[in-house]
């Protein structure tokens, strides 16, 4: 899968490739929110050109992901409460949606496959690894939700997360990851019953897990 992978980002266009490099940079929390970086800082970590990088920069601001703080430095947006509910609202209506859509296109591979991501995902909870946490937990929702084949949707649910995820990372470094949201084997048993109900549910107590954690670190604050 790995080696699978890193052949096909090989082959990406420059700026397709800065694009996901400065992606998971922000999803994955190498960025904290509010953290201001400079575009020379981000060209000379990703060894990109200076174009590719600002295209990078113009896809993702575009998106919310990104803010551009004056003198050639961008952040990661700081989430507030209001954002958060909103953010809530629009992922369990699209998500939980996702998910019961792609239960019945399901084959027996891609069950088999979410299990492996789900068991490095457990892995990475009992070893406290934050980075392959959030890797193995977006890569589970990401690969459930290709299997609905509804792009728009897709699209929408991958920028939402472009939008929490930063604030996630925060929430893994202040309480660690013992008790982070992990619905997925609830989903998984789910899925293999043909429940696609059942699977809806299991995403929809998943994502108000999560939030829960960004609220109480957000209120807290």
């Amino acid at each position: 899968m790995k080696d699978q992978t890193d052949s096909e980002t090989s082959n990406l266009p420059a700026h397709e490739l800065a694009y996901r490099q400065l992606r998971d940079m922000v999803l994955f929390g190498e960025l904290a929110p509010g953290q201001a970086v400079t575009i020379q800082g981000i060209v000379a970590h990703l060894g990109s050109g200076m174009t590719p990088v600002r295209e990078a920069i113009r896809r993702l601001t575009a998106e919310g992901a990104l803010e551009a703080k004056g003198n050639r430095r961008i952040a990661v947006p700081v989430l507030n409460l209001a954002q958060l509910d909103e953010l809530s609202f629009l992922r369990l209506q699209i998500e939980p949606h996702l998910a019961r859509l792609a239960t019945p296109k399901l084959l027996s591979s891609q069950i088999d496959e979410l299990t492996q991501i789900d068991a490095a995902l457990d892995l990475a909870i009992v070893q406290g690894d934050v980075r392959g946490y959030l890797e193995h937990n977006y890569s589970f929702h990401a690969a459930l939700y290709e299997a609905a084949d509804a792009q728009i949707l897709s699209g929408i649910a991958a920028a939402l997360w472009l939008r929490v995820g930063p604030s996630l990372r925060v929430v893994c470094g202040r309480y660690g990851t013992q008790n982070l949201p992990d619905m997925h084997d609830a989903a998984l048993l789910a899925m293999r019953a043909g429940d696609s109900e059942g699977v809806a549910a299991a995403i929809a107590r998943d994502i108000r897990q999560g939030h829960d954690y960004i609220r109480k670190d957000l209120v807290s604050a």
